[in-house]
C-alpha cells in the first residue's frame, strides 16, 4: 500500500463564517452598562460562535461584514466579547443606526478580510467639533476601539462627555479596511454648517467713508470757534478777528493768513544765510570799571617772614 506519511493531501483551508443573529442594542445587554462598547466599533457574539470560529480557522484579526438585507446597508466591524445569549448580537447604537435597523432585526454576518488602512478622510457633523484644541489626537485616541472603517459610516466618539459624529468620506486602500496596528493618514473636511469667517476689510478700503469726503470744505474754517478763560472774564475780540473772511480749505495745507489771536499759526519763514562771521560780544564786568586783577596783601608760607 502506499504510504502518505508526512505529506497531507488535504490541507486546512480556510472556510468564511456566515451566519445570521438576531441584533440588539448595547442598552439591551443584561448586567452591567457596557460604554466601552458603545464608544467603539465592536460586537458581542454568543460563545457558539467561537467555537465555530476555531474550526473554520479563520484568519485573524476576527473582522466581520454585517448586512441588513432587508434596507441593503452594509457595515463592517471587530468582535470584543463572545459572551452574548445564543443567536444574539449586542452592536453600538450607531451601528444600528447605520445599518437601518430595530430591536431584534435579523442581521447576516460575515467573516471578512480586509486590507490594512492607509488614508482615511472625516467629516464633522458638527462645527462644535472645532472647539477640540487637537482633534487628530482625540480621533486616534478614539479609534482604538474601533477594528475597521467602512466608506460612508456615521461613527460616533465621545469626548469630555460630548458625543461627536463623523463622516467617513474616503478610505484607502479600499472602502473597508482594518486599522488595527497601522499607521493611516487622517484629514479632515470642513464641518457640516460651518461657514467662512468674512475677509476684515484692509485700511486702503476704508477711504471712501473718509469724513473729509462729507465735509464741506467751501464754507469749513479751522479753529473759529469761541474760547473762555478760566477767570471767568470775557474774552477780547479783535475786529479782525471777528469779521474774518470765509477762505476755502485744502486738506494738508495750513492758512498762512489766519489771524494771530486765538488760533494756531505756522511759521515757515526762512532765515537768511549771511557769509560774514557774528561780531564776538566782549566778556562784561560784573565787579565795576576799577576792578584789577591780583590786588591786595599777600603772605609767605614761611614761618616768622611777610
Amino acid at each position: 500500500m502506499f504510504q502518505f506519511s508526512g505529506f497531507n493531501m488535504f490541507p486546512d483551508i480556510s472556510r468564511p463564517f456566515n451566519n445570521s443573529y438576531k441584533c440588539y442594542s448595547v442598552s439591551m445587554f443584561p448586567g452591567n452598562d457596557r460604554q466601552d462598547v458603545e464608544k467603539g466599533g465592536k460586537i458581542i457574539m454568543p460563545p457558539s460562535a467561537l467555537d465555530q470560529l476555531t474550526r473554520l480557522n479563520i484568519e485573524y484579526p476576527m473582522l466581520f461584514k454585517l448586512t441588513n438585507n432587508k434596507k441593503s446597508r452594509t457595515t463592517h466591524a471587530g468582535v470584543l466579547e463572545f459572551v452574548a445569549d445564543e443567536g444574539k448580537i449586542y452592536i453600538p447604537y450607531w451601528m444600528m443606526h447605520n445599518l437601518v435597523l430595530e430591536e431584534g432585526d435579523i442581521i447576516q454576518i460575515e467573516s471578512v478580510s480586509l486590507p490594512v488602512a492607509t488614508f482615511s478622510k472625516f467629516q464633522p457633523q458638527s462645527p462644535d467639533f472645532l472647539d477640540i484644541t487637537n482633534p487628530k489626537a482625540v480621533l486616534e485616541n478614539a479609534l482604538r476601539n474601533f477594528a475597521c472603517l467602512t466608506t460612508g459610516d456615521l461613527i460616533a466618539i465621545k469626548y469630555n462627555s460630548k458625543i461627536y459624529e463623523l463622516c467617513v468620506l474616503e478610505t484607502k486602500p479600499g472602502n473597508a479596511v482594518s486599522i488595527i496596528e497601522c499607521d493611516m493618514n487622517v484629514e479632515f473636511a470642513a464641518p457640516v454648517g460651518y461657514q467662512e469667517p468674512q475677509r476684515q476689510p484692509k485700511p486702503e478700503d476704508l477711504t471712501e467713508d473718509d469724513p473729509m469726503h462729507h465735509m464741506d470744505t467751501q464754507n469749513f474754517f479751522p479753529f473759529s470757534g469761541e474760547g473762555n478763560r478760566l477767570d471767568g472774564k470775557k474774552k477780547k475780540i479783535e475786529k479782525s478777528d471777528a469779521n474774518h473772511a470765509v477762505k476755502n480749505y485744502v486738506r494738508g495745507i495750513p492758512d498762512y493768513d489766519h489771524p494771530r489771536f486765538g488760533v494756531l499759526r505756522f511759521d515757515r519763514s526762512i532765515k537768511a544765510i549771511s557769509d560774514k562771521p557774528e561780531p564776538k560780544a566782549e566778556p562784561e564786568n560784573n565787579n565795576g570799571d576799577d576792578f584789577q586783577a591780583f590786588q591786595g596783601p599777600g603772605f609767605s608760607l614761611r614761618k616768622g617772614r611777610k
